[in-house]
């Protein structure tokens, strides 16, 4: 359990700050109103993403005993992780668009999220055959992979709004740049991971 949990916060954490639209609509919300807005954008994931994890669990659980196909699954997954690694290591800098800020804070995170092809792809082809895999094992470890997962995704954005609303150079310092180039490298090798998993399933290994 406590492995699919580790997966779940690295996720979450990586996926949380990684630059996007989401996160940038955190970051002007803040800047623009106030540190309430932000949070409630961060929030967003909570009500968009559910809809899309039922379905993705849903359609590989009818999978279950199609090994090849969850492997190709997990090297897809493999590669969607490598190539968010990549981009977490080329870190620059954030840069914030202030025309995307709205008074209606939630309604606008949820309408960004829902449209963004990010939850989808993650989900398909990384998060449900993680959840596949936990609930191979038991519920509590399925759990503690979805919760550490949002745990972070959510509370890294609401801690970085708290931040930006204190000090708007949190998100032009090195810091920002520095943990997400170290994610990077988390990812990359759990990339590796996710890609040694699918040729076992594919009987290559």
């Amino acid at each position: 359990m406590i492995h699919f949990l580790v997966m779940g916060l690295v996720l979450g954490l990586s996926a949380g700050l990684a630059p996007g639209p989401l996160l940038t609509l955190v970051v002007s919300e803040t800047l623009r109103y106030h540190v309430g807005a932000g949070i409630r954008v961060a929030l967003a994931p909570l009500i968009s993403d559910l809809p899309i994890v039922l379905v993705s669990v849903g359609i590989l659980s009818t999978m279950a005993g199609f090994e090849a196909v969850l492997g190709g699954i997990s090297l897809v997954g493999g590669a969607v992780v490598f190539r968010m690694g990549i981009h977490a290591v080329k870190t620059r800098a954030l840069i914030i668009d202030p025309a995307m800020s709205s008074h209606n804070a939630l309604a606008k995170g949820v309408l960004v999220n829902v449209l963004s092809p990010h939850p989808y792809l993650f989900w398909i082809s990384v998060g449900a055959p993680l959840v596949h895999r936990a609930l191979a094992v038991n519920m509590a470890a399925a759990g503690a992979f979805i919760t550490g997962f949002y745990l972070l995704l959510v509370g890294s954005k609401v801690v970085l709004a708290l931040l930006v609303a204190r000090s708007r150079s949190v998100i032009k310092g090195r810091t920002y740049v520095v943990i997400m180039r170290g994610l990077g490298v988390v990812l990359c090798l759990l990339a590796l991971v996710l890609v040694k998993d699918g040729l076992t399933l594919l009987g290559l290994l």
